[in-house]
């Protein structure tokens, strides 16, 4: 099939569209230099932001087309969590995994004096650092901080989640700050952070300077979980919707293309460039060929799906991938329980724009919207749900938690309460 669209069929053939410097940037990065972009019609240039706040505030004032986000930013501005409302949609998923969590090596240390075990654990709990907590707390010391990169991000959740199923409280027994992905490390190195969860490649650059550790990484937490999409304005997605299906074109035929494995050293020198992440391309071609290790000078382990970008139909805008960010904002007091959880979950995230796209590149796409979370530790189909020849990766939460859209209620925010779900793995 010939995948170049007719450039007289795009209302904005010009676009401005922002990134993080995160690994996870390279959708947009090889479109761009590989002419994904320009088999499409589309002039696009790539602008970097400061932080995921900068990336929502321009695309809201109309600075940016669109942008590389977080998956629950779009959901977040709809709501007008941080800023006044402002409707936005996705219609593709950038991506899954990614993150980790680091620990400052005194933290670390700490922590192995408790547990001597805790360093061959995969992934290795957060019930060591609940003591360390404790001793401090009865040392009469301030809390340990803890960095992550918007307060609704999937580093955001993952921590919390990671913290809470040891028991900790993460709003009371330690402080939790947004600090931009690309300062983590220096924060870390000034002693100013006891930790962080942040995307590739910024722990993988702290374990590698000797400065943390690894203890779990976000597929560790929650397997294939989503977390970057394309985000765009949805007046804007109205006025642009060739545009808009044409940038989607674009970024999975990128997708497809950055999943062949001979092709991931090949970008790693592109995105490395300063322009755009502005690190080691050695490092980052072991980030993007799974190759990571955890503890400086420890042994190099394989990752194969630590950053997945087409395989398992990552691309599919899942509404179920939706309703557990709100789920989440309402978990942690960041929503009113009473927040129509469904109705936001549909009206950003747009899987049939996805899917008319998916005809237009003769693939196939799942013909659900919703799907269950946590029950499966492989790769699995369900033809009669989604479709034929559509298989889908692990799911699995790392206490063994399950997360069904179907039954999932709000929860109202109670500390207490907030810590012995996670504890007892409902997710909801």
């Amino acid at each position: 099939m010939d995948n170049r669209a007719d450039q007289s069929t795009i209302e904005k053939p010009r676009l401005k569209l922002g990134f993080i410097a995160l690994a996870d940037c390279v959708p947009l990065v090889a479109a761009r230099e590989l002419g994904f972009f320009a088999e499409q019609g589309l002039d696009v240039r790539l602008e970097r932001q400061g932080s995921w706040a900068a990336i929502r505030d321009n695309v809201a004032i109309g600075r940016l087309d669109g942008a590389q986000m977080l998956a629950g930013l779009p959901l977040a501005a709809t709501l007008g969590y941080g800023m006044p409302p402002t409707p936005m949609v996705t219609a593709l998923s950038l991506g899954a995994n990614g993150n980790s969590i680091c620990l400052s090596n005194e933290v670390w240390q700490r922590m192995r004096a408790i547990d001597p075990g805790v360093i061959d654990a995969r992934p290795a709990r957060a019930d060591a650092l609940r003591t360390v907590i404790a001793e401090d707390r009865a040392a009469g010391l301030a809390p340990l901080t803890f960095a992550m990169v918007h307060p609704v991000s999937s580093h955001n959740y993952q921590l919390r989640y990671w913290l809470a199923a040891a028991g900790i409280d993460p709003d009371r027994d330690v402080r939790l700050i947004v600090v931009p992905p690309a300062r983590m490390l220096a924060n870390l190195r000034a002693h100013r952070i006891a930790g962080y969860c942040v995307g590739a490649p910024w722990s993988e650059h702290a374990v590698a300077e000797g400065l943390g550790h690894v203890p779990a990484t976000g597929y560790e937490i929650w397997n294939n979980a989503p977390e970057k999409v394309l985000g765009v304005a949805r007046d804007w997605a109205e006025a642009y919707p060739k545009t808009h299906r044409a940038l989607i074109r674009a970024l999975i035929r990128a997708c497809d293309w950055l999943d062949e494995p001979d092709n991931r050293e090949r970008i790693a020198a592109f995105v490395a460039q300063s322009e755009y992440v502005d690190c080691d391309p050695e490092r980052l071609a072991a980030v993007y060929d799974g190759r990571i290790a955890r503890h400086p000078d420890g042994p190099v382990e394989d990752h194969p799906d630590h950053l997945v970008f087409s395989r398992y139909h990552s691309g599919f805008p899942w509404r179920s991938h939706a309703l557990w960010f709100v789920r989440q904002m309402q978990r942690w007091g960041q929503l009113h329980p009473a927040t129509d959880a469904v109705e936001v979950a549909e009206a950003v995230y747009r899987p049939d724009i996805y899917r008319e796209v998916c005809v237009e590149l003769g693939r196939s796409a799942p013909a659900a919207d919703y799907k269950i979370e946590g029950e499966h530790a492989r790769c699995w189909s369900d033809a009669a749900a989604f479709g034929q020849g559509i298989t889908l990766g692990p799911d699995r939460f790392f206490d063994g938690g399950r997360f069904d859209p179907e039954v999932a209620a709000p929860v109202a925010h109670s500390r207490p309460q907030s810590v012995l779900n996670a504890v007892q793995g409902d997710l909801s």
